[in-house]
């Protein structure tokens, strides 16, 4: 306990000192976890519309298929994404391997998977008038998807923060393509592992504390919008 205690006042006081490694590493999280979050919503969302509003033979394989990827190892997403990247593998000329961008192709394979079913999950609870409604008023395909867009917006943004909050929390794929190089490729969630092997529980703590305000910031700010939005339909 006393070393807890310890450790959570030195991490307080590196925080206030502005540390430079410290935000470097929170930096490096926050940029792939931002472009992961992004490119994984360019494709799991139009998919899950697509999923969500055809019936289709094989459906309900896809929509099983779907949840047995949301608990895929992270580590099986790096030695698959690892032999594409390596030296010998497929993607090897490129020389992906031990940089932030194969860090952000593997939390992508992660987390699409998530963003697709929620968004299918969000779609699901519309009510199917919604869309006759609209397709009866003359909407094309694309004005219905949208008009579902707007009454499945909250559900959607829980979609997005969910994985967001999945891949700045994860660690195995960064370790194995990312290298937890200093200054490059090192997490918050990689340099709490390195630290905590080294058995220096500073610097830890302190990025364990910002992660934790990070994840608390994002579901402010959700809640916060989702509550003037809700007000200003009143």
């Amino acid at each position: 306990m006393e070393l807890l205690v310890d450790s959570l006042k030195s991490a307080i006081l590196l925080l206030l000192s502005l540390d430079p490694e410290l935000f470097e590493i929170v930096g490096v999280s926050l940029n792939v976890s931002f472009f992961s979050t992004l490119l994984a919503s360019v494709l799991g969302l139009p998919l899950g519309f697509i999923i969500a509003f055809n019936n289709f033979r094989g459906k309900r394989l896809t929509m099983t298929c779907l949840n047995t990827l949301l608990a895929l190892p992270t580590v099986v997403i790096g030695l698959v994404v690892y032999s594409l990247i390596s030296r010998r593998g497929v993607l090897g000329p490129l020389e992906l391997l031990y940089t932030q961008k194969a860090i952000i192709i593997g939390q992508v394979i992660l987390i699409i998977p998530l963003i697709t079913t929620l968004t299918i999950a969000a779609i699901s609870r519309i009510d199917q008038r919604y869309r006759n409604t609209a397709l009866t008023l003359g909407a094309t395909y694309q004005q219905m998807g949208w008009v579902v867009f707007r009454e499945a917006r909250f559900g959607i943004m829980a979609a997005l923060i969910a994985a967001f909050g999945r891949v700045i929390a994860e660690v195995g794929i960064s370790m194995m393509l990312g290298g937890n190089a200093k200054g490059f490729t090192r997490t918050m969630t990689t340099a709490m592992a390195l630290e905590y092997d080294k058995g220096e529980f500073v610097l830890a703590v302190a990025l364990g504390i910002v992660l934790m305000a990070c994840a608390f910031a994002i579901n402010l700010l959700f809640h916060l919008f989702q509550g003037r939005l809700k007000s200003d339909a009143v």
